[in-house]
Order: structure tokens, then sequence, then C-alpha cells
């Protein structure tokens, strides 16, 4: 067949729905390019992916960690796990940005290993271009793309520290990995970062009694109820060396996303990404000066919450308030 011009939405839109590659990769590229007559396209095609109904039929993943804690081959081994359960996936692997180009610095061929002959696989690396909170702009509006095309987007992060908290604003389901006998889990706990994350991994469980440690250090730490809903924590072991608790990982996110969905709470939080991503931009650009000229922080929110809207367009008509 032939290939549509990245300006052609509405065949670009039916293109991406039945998971065509080309369209998938064009439209990233599309939402990738900061020249006006590409942001005026990426408007119109991320309009087309929201009012179609099909757009959100994919659960959103985060998976964030410190630097070391096997989150890439966590991640590898979770991709087996969903494939054998027939679910097409796709990754956002978001690294730090190089300084010289201001690209992804460690690229997803080197993280995330997954077959090369699998085109229910889709693999895209993204530099988090020293974004305050670990992810770039183009995060959620690629995972509008990347939702309209398959069963499981996971976002995966390099890992920077107690800033990287954006992910848990950004997806349904937040899961964060544990590196055994580092000590940062316990000191994040005690910074309050996580009390955002709904699953907690301790990888590497082949350690043995350091994992073990670890565990039980964070089950005692942890406050299980989740603050955003009836949510009850858990605490998990996992080796993705040997893939061992990778399956009971797959079936504890399934159950929060299906926890989501069957609450009638799915559409709200995607709201709220929507209107914390709009937010984060206009204050990045105009400073608290330009959210109090909208009405201040929580009422601007509110706001945003209460209306679906077209991501591009909503942010170039509060552009031009202020």
């Amino acid at each position: 067949m032939s290939r549509p011009e990245v300006t052609d939405t509405p065949e670009l839109v039916a293109a991406i729905g039945n998971g065509q590659r080309y369209a998938i990769a064009a439209a990233l590229n599309l939402l990738d390019d900061r020249r006006k007559k590409s942001r005026q396209s990426a408007a119109r095609l991320l309009a087309n992916l929201q009012n179609d109904p099909q757009h959100s039929r994919g659960q959103l993943i985060g998976i964030t960690g410190p630097p070391g804690a096997g989150k890439s081959t966590l991640s590898a081994a979770l991709i087996r796990v969903w494939r054998q359960r027939d679910h097409r996936v796709a990754v956002l692997a978001v690294d730090p940005s190089s300084p010289i180009s201001g690209g992804a610095l460690l690229g997803d061929r080197l993280r995330i290993q997954t077959s090369a002959d699998d085109d229910d696989v889709f693999v895209r690396s993204l530099s988090n271009r020293g974004q305050f909170g670990g992810l770039s702009a183009e995060v959620w509006p690629m995972s509008i793309v990347m939702l309209a095309a398959f069963d499981i987007v996971l976002i995966e992060t390099v890992g920077v520290g107690q800033r990287e908290v954006d992910i848990a604003r950004l997806c349904d389901t937040t899961c964060y990995v544990a590196q055994p006998g580092s000590g940062d889990s316990v000191q994040f706990l005690k910074a309050g970062i996580l009390e955002v994350p709904h699953v907690l991994v301790v990888n590497k469980e082949d350690m043995g009694a350091v994992a073990v440690r670890t565990r039980s250090e964070l089950e005692s730490a942890l406050n299980r109820t989740h603050p955003d809903g009836n949510w009850q924590v858990p605490v998990l072991s996992t080796s993705a060396a040997t893939d061992k608790g990778i399956d009971a990982l797959a079936d504890v996110l399934e159950k929060h996303y299906q926890q989501l969905v069957s609450g009638g709470r799915l559409s709200a939080r995607r709201r709220g990404y929507q209107s914390y991503w709009l937010h984060k931009r206009l204050q990045e650009e105009f400073g608290n000066a330009g959210i109090e000229r909208l009405g201040g922080e929580k009422a601007l929110l509110v706001k945003l919450q209460a209306q679906d809207m077209n991501l591009y367009e909503e942010y170039e008509t509060l552009r031009q308030l202020l």
C-alpha cells in the first residue's frame, strides 16, 4: 500500500490504529518537529486521535527507580510475558540528554533488548532534554499516539533520583524498582517520593539475603494504602535475570489497571495528565505570574480537568491569552 504523507492526518490516524509501524514512527517524528507547519499538523493529528473512541484503549505504565536497579532488564522480561499473553507493546525509553547533541545519551538499543523480528513491539528512545522531573514535553503527546496502537505503553526512565516524579503524574500505573542493599529506597520513602508508585518491586532477588532485607525494609516503612484510591500497594520480588516473579508483576499491573477501568476513574486520570502537562508547559514559559493571570494553579487545574480538550490547541489558546 502507498504511505500517506504525515500531514494527511485522517489516513495517518487510521494507519496508527491498525498498528502500522511506519505510521507510528511518522507520527512520533511529527510530534518531535518544532517547525510551525509541523506543530499545526501535530495539533490536527492529536485532535483526530483524541476524538477516536479507540485512542485510549491501551494501558500506560511507568517504570522508574535509581540507576542500576535493573529497570531495563525488568522491562524486557515484562515485554516477553506480555507478548506471550498476545499483548502489543510500545516502549518510550527516556534517557538523560547528551550535553553535546541534546539527544538521548544511552539509546534504547543498549537498554532494552527485544526481538528485532517482532512487529508487535515498538521501542522509541527519547531524551529528557534536561527537564526537571525527568520527562521531556514530548512524552505525553507521544503516549497519546502509542495508546491508539498498542495494548500496553511502557515509559521507562533511566532514573535520576528524587526529582524524577513526573512519571507518576503521567501514567495509569507507576512501578518503582528498588536496588537491593543500596539504601536509596528507604531514603526515598523518607523523602515522600515513594508515596506515588502503585507497585514496588525489589529486583535482583537472586542476590539473596540483601534483596530479602530490602523488601522487608520497604514493607515495614511503607504506608500501603495509595493516596489516589482504594489500592493496597504491593511490594514484590523479581529476578529479571531468571524471569522469577515476572508473571506475578504483570498480573499486579493488570489488576491495578482493571481497578481503574471498573471504578470509572481512567478517563478522569487521563484528563489529569493532560491538565498537568498544560500547566507545566505554561509555567515553564510564563512563570508563576502567568499561571496567576489564568486564575492560579488550583483553579486552572480544576478547569482543565473538567473538560475534554485537544492538547496542542488548548495550549495555543492559553498561550494567546497570556
